[in-house]
């Protein structure tokens, strides 16, 4: 399997969703930070500290960030964990549990008018769905 960061937590409230798991398949020496890539606009990122103590790593970042960006009616940015060199998807492969995508489901925060909520993708990676209008 890849190396990837295992994500075991994940925390959507208060204005901020706070992520934790294990880096996977990677030494987790350094400094790890969590980056956000706008799926539709890669060149455009944001990144937050990230707390590593032997491969358990904890991050959060904050909702109105991705509020703020100029959003289409629905924008969707990919989660990974670096340390400046690599890039580690975040994902939940480990657990056995496959198509999260239809099983988990999380609140949606709502700031400034645009909803962001976390999501597994087809691959079982966590990418977060920010969306313009009504609540789905």
């Amino acid at each position: 399997m890849k190396p990837h960061a295992e994500i075991t937590e994940v925390w959507p409230r208060d204005g901020r969703v706070r992520l934790v798991g294990h880096i996977h398949g990677h030494p987790a020496e350094g400094e790890w930070r969590l980056l956000l890539t706008r799926r539709s606009h890669a060149e455009q990122r944001l990144d937050y500290p990230a707390q590593v103590k032997g491969d358990r790593f904890e991050g959060e970042l904050p909702v109105a960030d991705l509020a703020a960006a100029d959003t289409a009616e629905v924008e969707e940015w990919d989660i990974h964990l670096t340390d400046g060199e690599v890039e580690l998807r975040a994902g939940r492969r480990l657990d056995d549990v496959h198509g999260k995508k239809k099983i988990m489901v999380f609140p949606e925060q709502r700031v400034h008018g645009i909803g962001v909520r976390p999501y597994y993708t087809v691959k079982d990676n966590l990418s977060l769905e920010c969306r313009t209008g009504a609540t789905t």
